[in-house]
């Protein structure tokens, strides 16, 4: 079916809710997508960081196929194959890093997406805050979430609401109450929430990489001093890890990067490599106040979902593949503020962000100019590029990037 077909039936039958740019992919390979006219284009996007081993990666497509062909679906209400053996595996990146004495068994809800972990994570912190009452026998019982200004954590009520993002509300109002937003790497602004507000906070939940909001990382003091607090004050330190886990950084999860060990964990995106998939993890502890019938999901965890992730978490959990995304994002972050006009050059990996200088075009324009030109950027503000591209990336993708968008750059000053 064409590109117009594609639209025609979009505009009659499709709830309006993405602009769409004007191309049809119909199969992809490694880095590179093709549309209806059999053209190629270099992928930096990655189905927005989900395709983490590229488009189609043999191991994947052999994992589901197989798995088809066997059992789809049976609920969880019964044990399945590979559930076990990624919930192990995920236990084990998450004390990755972690000093000896600060290790523990991690326990997972399995779910379908990002929104759907943060969910149960802010579920979780409820409950921790509600039992830790309960023992106490206080009647105050800690239910408010810290969170971070431009954090984004999904499209459920629950997880808009702990997005402090006040646009993403305003059509919706009024949202679930219960949040503190405070200025991101502010540590006076966070203690004085927590010294006004301490015995109300069940957990502070973050990204320590904001992904929607341009790629801009927590600095190190912001995150321990978050994970001092809340050890203060018996409260949950979460990290939003699905932008910028399952490797992305360089190591199986963002936290890792900075010296910190949370206390629940929630993870989608390239956790199956394109397969709608989502996790929340907790520290055994924590995990278990959660009983049968407390929550759950129909879809998530399903026989193919797994499949999915353990192929593609086997993949991923590679020492030279890990050095690779490293070096490849320091060299694409070199070679990006290399370029005249971009500003503000950021992020850690393959999660890199940068700013469009005055004069130059802006980034919805450098966007599109990109898909004509045969590549696939991604915007997140009016001047703010993101880059998310497979973890397969290499020095020779961003060579060819850079040539084009420098050359595009100086082609546009005014």
């Amino acid at each position: 079916m064409t590109l117009a077909q594609q639209e025609a039936l979009d505009a009659a039958y499709v709830m309006p809710t993405f602009a769409r740019k004007p191309v049809e992919f119909v199969r992809g390979e490694g880095m590179h997508l093709y549309d209806d006219q059999g053209r190629s284009y270099l992928d930096f996007l990655a189905g927005i960081g989900c395709d983490s081993l590229g488009h189609c990666p043999p191991v994947l497509v052999q994992a589901l196929q197989d798995q088809a062909a066997s059992l789809i679906h049976v609920s969880n209400y019964y044990y399945e194959e590979h559930r076990g053996q990624v919930a192990e595996h995920l236990s084990e990146l998450l004390n990755r890093f972690a000093p000896q004495d600060q290790q523990t068994p991690w326990k997972t809800f399995f779910s379908n997406s990002g929104a759907e972990s943060n969910e149960c994570a802010l579920k979780l912190a409820r409950l921790y805050g509600r039992r830790q009452a309960e023992a106490k026998g206080s009647e105050t019982v800690p239910y408010y979430v810290v969170t971070i200004d431009a954090s984004f954590h999904g499209r459920t009520m629950m997880t808009l609401a702990a997005t402090a993002q006040p646009k993403f509300h305003t059509d919706f109002a009024p949202m679930p109450e219960g949040f503190f937003d405070v200025p991101r790497n502010d540590i006076e602004a966070l203690e004085a929430v927590f010294a006004a507000h301490g015995s109300e906070i069940c957990a502070v939940m973050l990204e320590c990489i904001q992904g929607e909001s341009g790629v801009h990382p927590m600095t190190p003091e912001y995150l321990q001093a978050v994970r001092r607090l809340t050890e203060e004050h018996d409260a949950l330190m979460i990290c939003d890890e699905v932008q910028c886990g399952i490797f992305r950084t360089g190591r199986p999860f963002g936290f890792q990067q900075f010296g910190i060990v949370p206390d629940v964990v929630s993870m989608a995106k390239g956790i199956a490599g394109g397969f709608p998939a989502g996790a929340c993890a907790a520290k055994a502890a924590i995990a278990d106040l959660f009983a049968p019938g407390i929550h759950g999901t129909t879809f998530g965890g399903s026989c193919l979902a797994m499949a999915a992730m353990e192929a593609v978490l086997g993949a991923l959990d590679q020492e030279d593949l890990c050095a690779s995304i490293e070096a490849t994002g320091a060299y694409f972050r070199e070679q990006l503020g290399s370029l005249a006009g971009i500003e503000n050059v950021r992020g850690l990996g393959l999660m890199v962000g940068c700013d469009l200088a005055e004069g130059l075009p802006d980034a919805p324009q450098v966007v599109a100019a990109g898909l004509e030109a045969g590549f696939v950027l991604n915007y997140t503000g009016p001047r703010t590029l993101r880059f998310l591209p497979p973890l397969i990336c290499d020095n020779a993708d961003v060579d060819a990037l850079m040539a084009w968008l420098g050359a595009y750059l100086d082609e546009s000053r005014v």
